[in-house]
């Protein structure tokens, strides 16, 4: 192979998440606005911790994510039964409607994306996308220490 498929996949994916901006401005969303909705909508009930290792940032940059959702009644914070000190983060219902007018653009998004790629070709691309991910999901082997 000529290109490394690494940079290739970034470079899809940056171009993908260009065009669902521009979508998605149209309805007043931003980039990280979003990311963070999908993930809580996947994940909801997670803690601001956890969210920040999903989303790769750092747990500040989280919060001041979290606190702007908040204000925009996006996005609501519950203790956590399990320890006080820590939140539970919950969309709202306000929230849940505006990822249901996201959800159109990323269709339409995807569909402009695979134009002209064969169903199976879809299919095949996404299996081998799944593999490529639980391969790199494996925790890696434990370092082994030597004594001497």
């Amino acid at each position: 192979m000529d290109e490394n498929p690494g940079s290739r996949l970034a470079d899809v994916a940056r171009l993908m998440r260009r065009s669902f901006d521009a979508r998605a401005r149209g309805i007043g969303v931003t980039r990280p606005q979003w990311q963070v909705l999908s993930a809580l909508r996947r994940h909801e009930g997670v803690n601001q911790g956890k969210l920040a290792d999903l989303l790769d940032v750092e747990p500040i940059t989280v919060c001041r994510m979290v606190d702007r959702l908040q204000e925009a009644d996006l996005v609501e914070r519950r203790t956590d039964p399990a320890d006080r000190r820590s939140w539970r983060l919950y969309l709202t219902a306000k929230a849940h409607d505006l990822l249901g007018h996201l959800r159109p653009l990323a269709e339409e998004m995807i569909e402009e994306a695979f134009d002209g790629v064969d169903q199976n070709d879809r299919v095949r691309l996404m299996a081998t996308l799944d593999r490529i991910h639980q391969n790199l999901s494996r925790r890696p082997p434990e370092p082994m220490v030597s004594h001497g």
